[in-house]
């Protein structure tokens, strides 16, 4: 609860920050950072958000991508406990939603061992931010009637983790989450499975920012849009919803300062 901050005990909040846009965290989330002792960031969090922090607030960068890891999730888990411990109030910021393939669980446990109180702070997540940016439902009565998130991470051929099949079969919106490098294996997946090539796809990458980028396709079109985006934050977005993609050439400034506009791009 908010009013955790009022109290002279350690206590740790772990807080989506959301996609990428620094006012798409929630108002929560915001008044939780105006307030931490101490912020341990990932690293696809806007550091525009860290500006709302006290003077005094600790900021550590413990973020993680493909071959960069700056920390181990055992080191991670031991300075949250090690920060709490020390009377801190702090905040465990986190891109997208904490609890959507951001180890949050990992962490959680190693809290409630240490006897660390704690909260949950939901974020806007990137399969829902990116689907709002190219204009498609991720469900429709007439198109799909479930979503499934999946790890890129697990999407390679030589491994027996996701059921490829069963992910091939559903009348349902998949939308893989880091999968970029495996976006040509994904496809070699699915339509082994039996997806025919012509299911749509979007590949969003950055979004929200103004460097964001719209790309669609079909399942055929994997290796090329793929090309380019390796090392970029990006969603793919896998169903008959991709077909009713609707979306704007830019993103309306609400600054006091004018932003590039994001661009978009159609591959036929």
């Amino acid at each position: 609860m908010l009013d955790s901050t009022e109290s002279s005990a350690g206590f740790v909040w772990l807080v989506g920050a959301g996609p990428g846009a620094s006012d798409l965290i929630t108002v929560r989330g915001l008044r939780l950072l105006q307030l931490a002792d101490a912020v341990v960031c990932d690293d696809l969090v806007n550091r525009e958000l860290l500006n709302h922090c006290l003077a005094n607030c600790e900021q550590h960068f413990v973020g993680k991508r493909a071959g960069q890891h700056s920390a181990a999730q055992s080191q991670i888990n031991a300075l949250l406990v090690a920060l709490a411990c020390a009377g801190k109030k702090v905040v465990r910021l986190k891109g997208g939603d904490p609890l959507i393939f951001g180890r949050a669980g990992e962490e959680l446990q190693a809290l409630r061992e240490a006897g660390i109180p704690y909260e949950i702070v939901p974020g806007v997540t990137a399969a829902t931010a990116s689907s709002a940016a190219a204009g498609l439902p991720l469900t429709h009565r007439d198109h799909s009637s479930a979503v499934v998130f999946v790890t890129g991470h697990q999407c390679a051929a030589n491994t027996n983790v996701l059921d490829w099949a069963a992910l091939a079969q559903l009348r349902a919106t998949l939308c893989f989450y880091m999968g970029v490098r495996r976006l040509p294996e994904i496809a070699r997946n699915l339509t082994g499975h039996g997806m025919t090539e012509d299911m749509p796809i979007a590949v969003i990458s950055e979004v929200s920012l103004p460097t964001q980028k719209i790309l669609t396709g079909s399942l055929r079109d994997a290796e090329k849009l793929s090309v380019g985006l390796i090392g970029q934050p990006a969603l793919i977005i896998v169903g008959e919803v991709v077909r009713l993609a609707s979306f704007a050439a830019t993103i309306p400034d609400l600054s006091s300062q004018a932003r590039a506009n994001s661009s978009a791009h159609v591959l036929a």
